[in-house]
């Protein structure tokens, strides 16, 4: 058994501290242009999902007297939600974990990847492991995270004025992935990770769905053949 566990060490080892060129000597390997934009319009479209439920409606101007009636805005449908997404949307982001054992985008997911729940398993039945860190800094956001948050922010910047006319004149049309990245931030450059299937994001929330209706249609004909 202790055997095995020295050899189940080195493998996750070598996974987790894979050397490469000088970028990646510790095995840090941060998010191409393609996985910032990826995550970053996934996220956003996903709060914009999120806050678009809302029957909220605004009141705006304003008058001296205030008697003069206002006009009258739905929330989702105003400049507020889209600043209010956008300033929560980076944040969002530390939310997710680096992925080490896998090789594709999907590397940038939510939840804790199958490394570190192996790693986890080890310690609870008593194996002593060592990553070069403290323990209670395994589950804090890896340095790979924290600049996809810096990434975010730099994206955001230099494409504001394309995310708003995306808002206001092509949402529910276009997909912000293809409007944003494929034909803006990424046009004329590498935009192969757009390609990419995995469970995150819009793929996972897509999953989700299809589930859900299989247990209802499940439900349905337990229903009908009761009824039988």
């Amino acid at each position: 058994m202790y055997f095995l566990t020295q050899i189940l060490l080195m493998c996750l080892s070598v996974s987790y501290f894979a050397i490469g060129g000088p970028e990646e000597e510790h095995g840090v390997k941060y998010a191409s242009k393609c996985e910032v934009c990826k995550v970053v319009a996934t996220e956003l479209e996903a709060k914009l999902d999120e806050t678009g439920k809302t029957h909220d409606v605004l009141e705006i101007g304003y008058s001296v007297d205030d008697v003069s009636p206002k006009r009258k805005k739905e929330y989702k449908k105003s400049e507020l939600r889209l600043v209010e997404s956008m300033e929560d949307v980076c944040e969002r982001i530390l939310e997710y974990n680096i992925h080490k054992e896998r090789t594709d985008s999907t590397r940038f997911a939510k939840g804790m990847s199958q490394t570190f729940k192996t790693l986890h398993t080890l310690v609870q039945k008593g194996v002593t492991v060592d990553l070069g860190m403290p323990y209670e800094l395994w589950d804090k956001p890896s340095v790979e995270i924290t600049t996809l948050k810096s990434q975010c922010e730099d994206l955001l910047e230099n494409h504001e004025s394309d995310i708003e006319d995306w808002y206001h004149n092509h949402q529910g049309k276009i997909p912000l992935i293809r409007y944003l990245c494929s034909e803006r931030a990424l046009k004329g450059g590498d935009d192969s990770c757009l390609k990419e299937k995995g469970e995150t994001g819009s793929d996972a929330k897509e999953k989700k769905k299809r589930k859900k209706k299989k247990q209802s249609d499940d439900v349905e004909r337990k229903n009908v053949k009761e009824d039988l």
